[in-house]
């Protein structure tokens, strides 16, 4: 481990104590509701009280001490099912979005730095995905693809990365009009090693931020899909689902389909929170400066 590393590893927690001390009140309560669903989704088979799709009573049963959120529509634990309903969408979600934002920026900045043909043949083809509506053009596919989760997480990543695209691009045309990277270019280095070193680092704190709210954007998209029975299929969990399967409930009075729509909502107001924050901290001038 070298010296640098070292420094940086030791200064982590006192940078992030001084992170968590500029946030809000707002910001930090939105950061524990994060810190905990990513507890729930590390951890869903040691803190659920009964297997994923275990049917443990009868359907519809009410919340009880046995049954805590009470039963869904097959006799399967509500709790159970919610806790590894956060823990597969996140997971598909992050992975999609990941993917999505590897391809999406290394082709957004090579499109920036490159121009000429290369840009116009890549923002043509942006172009016409970014021409059909993002929910038709996901249920286009899965319906002729199928909708096993590593077609979701493909098509998934299609939607998204022609997004990330665009802002990439965006940002990469202002990079790449700067003076240092003329400099790079006389200095004969190659496209790679000025995206990955000159260009990626100015636009990191933006891209970031955008991270957040794309996985937000792909949560919901993903809940969405499973709602409308093409997203994640049963027996696996998903948040989308519960709420369908048990909205029958709402009738009499019972708010547990209610419980995974909050699941929803509470995770993807917490991330645009923390993204927001994030973007405020990162755009803020250095005093020392």
């Amino acid at each position: 481990m070298t010296a640098g590393t070292r420094e940086a590893l030791m200064s982590f927690p006192r940078r992030l104590a001084g992170a968590a001390a500029d946030m809000s009140w707002g910001t930090r309560l939105s950061a524990l509701i994060i810190i905990l669903y990513g507890f729930a989704a590390l951890f869903a088979p040691w803190i659920a009280p009964y297997g994923e799709s275990e049917i443990v009573g009868p359907p519809f049963e009410p919340w009880s001490r046995t049954f805590l959120l009470g039963t869904d529509n097959l006799g399967r634990d509500m709790l159970t099912r919610l806790i590894y309903g956060i823990r597969n969408t996140i997971a598909i979600s992050l992975v999609a979005t990941l993917i999505s934002f590897l391809v999406g920026v290394t082709l957004g900045l090579l499109s920036a730095i490159s121009g000429g043909w290369v840009d116009a043949a890549l923002s043509r083809v942006v172009d016409t995905l970014m021409a059909v509506p993002q929910l038709i053009f996901a249920l286009l596919l899965l319906s002729v693809f199928g909708t096993s989760i590593p077609v979701l997480i493909a098509v998934i990543t299609v939607i998204e990365t022609t997004r990330v695209f665009r802002l990439s691009r965006a940002l990469g045309m202002d990079v790449a009009a700067m003076d240092y990277i003329d400099v790079a270019r006389m200095r004969g280095e190659r496209t790679g090693w000025i995206i990955r070193r000159e260009m990626l680092p100015n636009v990191a704190g933006t891209l970031v931020a955008e991270f957040g709210l794309r996985f937000c954007f792909v949560f919901l998209l993903i809940s969405a899909l499973s709602f409308m029975g093409l997203g994640i299929q049963p027996p696996t969990a998903d948040l989308g689902s519960m709420v369908r399967d048990n909205a029958s409930l709402i009738t009499y009075g019972d708010i547990t389909p209610l419980l995974p729509a909050a699941a929803i909502g509470f995770l993807t107001i917490s991330v645009n929170f923390v993204a927001d924050w994030y973007l405020k901290t990162t755009a803020k001038p250095d005093a020392s400066a």
